[in-house]
């Protein structure tokens, strides 16, 4: 039975699919030619080498052939292989979750740092149960009570890696348009309890919240096209696990960027918007003043 973990196989996943990649793209072999090849789809190709799937040993060696790797390098990779079978938390959730959601639950678990921009909603992992209920609801009207409370089941699990012993939990900056905490529930009460739980969550030592006021006027997340995450992740041995990755959601599936060019930007889109947001004290005091109205 496959292992369980913190960050499941998401990061081993993609380091073999990263390496699988590099073999491949040595050898001056097309996706086409090496999909014949080994007698695979192209599609398949494309989803072991972008981290999607979890693989066989077997199936890493005759890649490996294919490509003309040394006998260290696959074994190497095989032993890889292994690592991507470890399954995560939320995969007995995996009928609550959309597929190409799943890799970011793993990548988010894995991080030791997110920055977060969020100009309409207040970010998952500091939503309460009735604030995540009720998006829930007006994202999916569609879904069953059952299926409406193990959605949020998943997110609510999700914020316990923020009080994590072991791996240490991650950094999480999140930088939150003032608008975003206007927007109330339909129960006012359940709205300033969400507002007093951002202050609570961004009391402990790893988090930060900072609001982006309205008079901050015209201001490049304006011009970002929507919220984004950036993660950035721990070295090993000396050795980046991951490269530092942009994750940008859309109504029907999730861009994962991590080309230097693209976590560039995204960096300084992020950096411009947390100058211009209010301090971490005026940022509380502001969260405070809007729960006292909702009350």
């Amino acid at each position: 039975m496959p292992v369980v973990s913190d960050a499941g196989s998401t990061v081993p996943r993609r380091q073999l699919g990263r390496r699988l990649r590099q073999l491949r793209e040595d050898a001056r072999i097309t996706v086409k030619a090496a999909a014949d090849a080994l007698e695979w789809s192209t599609p398949k190709l494309w989803r072991i080498e972008g981290g999607m799937v979890s693989m066989r040993s077997l199936d890493v060696e005759a890649m490996c052939r294919v490509y003309g790797a040394t006998e260290a390098v696959t074994a190497s990779l095989m032993a890889l292989a292994k690592d991507t079978r470890a399954r995560g938390w939320w995969q007995a959730y995996s009928d609550a979750i959309p597929g190409w959601f799943e890799l970011y639950i793993g990548l988010e678990a894995a991080a030791s740092r997110l920055r977060t921009y969020q100009p309409e909603l207040v970010p998952e992992l500091l939503q309460s149960e009735a604030y995540a209920t009720e998006t829930v609801r007006v994202a999916h009207p569609e879904l069953s009570d059952d299926e409406v409370a193990r959605a949020v089941a998943v997110r609510l699990s999700r914020q316990a890696l923020l009080g994590r012993r072991a791996p240490a939990p991650p950094r999480l900056d999140v930088v939150l348009n003032e608008p975003a905490l206007r927007r109330p529930l339909r129960d006012p009460a359940a709205m300033a309890e969400q507002l007093r739980l951002i202050n609570t969550v961004g009391e402990r030592r790893n988090v930060s919240v900072l609001v982006l006021p309205l008079d901050a006027g015209l201001h490049p997340g304006a011009l970002a096209g929507g919220p984004f995450t950036l993660l950035e992740f721990p070295d090993r041995d000396g050795q980046e696990t991951e490269p530092p990755t942009v994750y940008r959601e859309a109504l029907t599936g999730a861009s994962y960027l991590d080309k230097p060019a693209e976590v560039e930007v995204h960096a300084a889109v992020w950096s411009a918007v947390r100058d211009a947001a209010l301090d971490r004290a005026a940022s509380r005091d502001l969260i405070a003043e809007l729960a006292k109205e909702y009350d």
